[in-house]
């Protein structure tokens, strides 16, 4: 093309600094919030667990999203491409995190087409009262043994509506982040919030809901002695708020310059939490009323994960007068949140091949999505999927996102030594400004912790074969995958970037790679730019 002109890709933009919280709130409000911290924090000393818990926020979540925001809007790019321009050598972790995300997306997604179905069971109570665990594990999933290897045995009631997921994210995903990303979050966030506290205030009112909240804020204070519980808080944290594993990077990249980024993560991280404390509220009511109706404990009926909400809830749906209603709440709040975390998820790995190979929204979507799609819906809509999507999630966990957290921190403040660099950027733009402290909690203590946990998990891991299951299972889910998402990570990082995405260009002094007010071409997703207005871009 002639010099006057170069047909680049400009980058899209969030419609305004509300949108982009509210879709880093969907992001960080999933699945979790829900079934798993109301349990971590009753087993953690119940109302003491809030003061390791609100440590754990201030002095690592809040840090590690500031950070996450740092390099996504200083380097202007998806996890892949924000490394690169910070260092040729830093590429495989962003693409580290991204494989990371493919993972966690074949299996989140089924979770949502489970909570879909038992939507529309609770308007029927389809499961029978007293056949909750039964109905779940048989008939519903028709569950079966790895004594024959992984089954490919289609599971209808579980693929169809997992199919139909697929269509929707991906329906959301083409769209862009605009009109498909912030849209939706615009839509399901405020209906999430409204649904689930109704059901929180239908919780309140059921008997024996005063037992429930009692046991989960009754303070044992001889817990805050047990280093487990701290580094249990840590964890939540870590895995709560979408931190480390390209999500807040690649949203943040969407920001206009001029944004207040600690003051968003101040509102992402706060907003997270007490969505996180609502949810304990309702969840331990509603098990309340539950351990009255069996007249047990309610530590005889508290579980978390899969177990709360496929098993306990139905249970209560079951009991409860009106648990229809209350059901198609709790499972359609389950949906909504899945949703606008699977879509943040999935988005970190559009964003990085669109970046990478410099294609439109629509064929980069596809390209990704649907490959995606169909490994989805051949490993967990299967007579196998629940023992695949455990083993799966425990190792992704364990050995994904917390040890590409581990080496991000030490990668960027000790070896690149560019925290100072991202400090500054920071404080440019942002009302709450940053001091040395924010250095310190990020080279320092989030190390400490995250190599704690990580060589926690090692040893666990290695001691005991993770929930029995056979060997060969967990080399091919389990330590076979891990090591795989590595290799792959760098050999993605070899190849060549798009001359479009200007992965050698320093944002920070390249007005071209600012975002301001964008709209993409409908056919290419991309504008055309004079030369004359790249300035100070590096060779």
């Amino acid at each position: 093309m002639a010099n006057a002109t170069t047909q680049t890709k400009k980058r899209e933009a969030f419609g305004s600094r509300n949108v982009f919280i509210l879709s880093a709130i969907g992001s960080a409000v999933g699945l979790g919030n829900i079934w798993r911290f109301p349990y971590v924090a009753y087993e953690g000393g119940g109302g003491a667990f809030l003061i390791p818990y609100l440590c754990a926020l201030l002095t690592a979540g809040i840090p590690l999203l500031f950070f996450d925001y740092a390099i996504g809007h200083r380097f202007r790019g998806s996890a892949p491409l924000a490394f690169r321009r910070m260092s040729r050598a830093a590429e495989p972790l962003g693409w580290w995190q991204v494989l990371i995300c493919v993972v966690i997306a074949t299996y989140y997604a089924v979770i949502i087409a489970w909570a879909a179905m038992y939507t529309w069971f609770s308007a029927q109570i389809t499961w029978g009262e007293g056949n909750e665990k039964d109905y779940f594990f048989s008939d519903f999933l028709q569950m079966g043994d790895l004594k024959n290897g992984v089954s490919l045995d289609f599971v209808p009631q579980v693929g169809i509506p997992l199919i139909g997921v697929w269509l929707v994210v991906i329906v959301i995903m083409a769209l862009g982040v605009k009109r498909g990303i912030g849209l939706a979050n615009m839509i399901l966030m405020p209906l999430l919030t409204l649904m689930f506290a109704t059901l929180v205030v239908q919780a309140l009112f059921l008997p024996g809901a005063m037992d429930g909240l009692n046991a989960f804020f009754t303070p044992n204070w001889e817990a805050l002695a047990d280093p487990g519980v701290w580094a249990s808080a840590y964890g939540h944290i870590f895995f709560s708020l979408s931190v480390a594993f390209g999500i807040m990077v690649t949203y943040s990249s969407y920001l206009k310059r001029k944004t207040d980024l600690t003051g968003s993560g101040l509102v992402v991280g706060f907003a997270n939490s007490g969505f996180e404390i609502l949810a304990g509220i309702g969840v331990f009511a509603a098990l309340g009323f539950m351990a009255q109706a069996q007249n047990t404990d309610v530590s005889g009926v508290a579980s978390s994960g899969i177990g709360l909400a496929f098993i306990a809830f139905p249970t209560i749906v079951s009991q409860a007068t009106g648990g229809s209603i209350f059901g198609v709440l709790f499972f359609g709040a389950l949906v909504f949140a899945g949703i606008t975390s699977l879509i943040s998820v999935l988005e970190v790995v559009v964003a990085a091949l669109q970046d990478k190979l410099g294609w439109s929204r629509v064929r980069t979507t596809l390209t990704v999505a649907i490959p995606v799609a169909l490994a989805s819906i051949a490993f967990f809509s299967t007579t196998t999927a629940l023992q695949v999507l455990d083993t799966t999630d425990a190792f992704i966990n364990a050995f994904g996102i917390m040890a590409v957290a581990l080496v991000a921190v030490i990668l960027v403040a000790w070896i690149l030594r560019k925290l100072p660099v991202l400090r500054e950027h920071l404080n440019k733009r942002s009302s709450f400004r940053l001091g040395r402290l924010w250095m310190v909690l990020v080279g320092a203590l989030a190390p400490i912790v995250l190599g704690y946990l990580f060589v926690s998990e090692i040893i666990a891991k290695i001691t005991t074969p993770y929930e029995g299951y056979p060997l060969w299972f967990l080399a091919i889910f389990g330590w076979g995958m891990v090591i795989a998402l590595i290799v792959f990570a760098i050999i993605l990082s070899l190849l060549p970037w798009s001359r479009r995405s200007h992965a050698k260009d320093d944002p920070e002094y390249d007005e071209f790679l600012v975002v301001e007010n964008y709209e993409p071409d409908a056919e290419t997703g991309s504008i055309a730019v004079a030369d004359d207005r790249r300035k100070g871009a590096r060779p």
